[in-house]
């Protein structure tokens, strides 16, 4: 048998709580890992999953946390192919550490189609403002067009003649 269910509304006070979001959310960014970031948040995974689940704004946050985390883990696989990776330095006690860049990289692999796909959701939800700016700069030459008239009467200009358009 399954676990038994709760009564409404019991694990409300810890949901409706969003003081586990800003930890949650800063510790995914920084290791792309949810386990993690839930226990430094002191938060089930289960909580976290089913409030992604059920509010959308928090959704967004986390996968804009793992955008940031799979960015920032890139950059570090670059900085190490770059400079090399720590073999050990000059001092004999220092112990050698290895990264498994393979590993990594294949992290990378399956999860940049999600990350892709977040950014294109971000890119297309900035699509409405971007039309609406558009609007807004065509209805400002619009009506700059439309007081040209006056404007060019007010100085003593007169328009040049145009030719109609057949």
């Amino acid at each position: 048998m399954g676990k038994p269910l709760a009564a409404p509304g019991a694990n409300a006070g810890r949901r409706a709580s969003k003081k586990w979001y800003k930890p949650f959310l800063a510790e995914l960014a920084r290791t792309s890992n949810v386990a993690a970031a839930a226990r430094k948040a002191q938060v089930d995974t289960s909580t976290a999953y089913k409030t992604r689940r059920d509010d959308r704004a928090f959704a967004r946050q986390w996968f804009d946390a793992l955008c940031e985390g799979y960015d920032n883990l890139e950059m570090d696989l670059l900085q190490r192919l770059r400079d090399g990776e720590l073999e050990g330095g000059a001092a004999k006690t220092r112990a050698k550490r290895k990264f498994d860049n393979a590993t990594a990289f294949r992290l990378l692999a399956a999860h940049r189609l999600s990350v892709n796909r977040t950014r294109a959701q971000r890119d297309d939800d900035n699509e409405s403002a971007i039309y609406a700016s558009i609007h807004d700069k065509l209805e400002t030459m619009r009506q700059r067009a439309q007081a040209l008239p006056a404007l060019l009467k007010h100085h003593g200009i007169k328009p040049v003649a145009q030719p109609d358009a057949e």
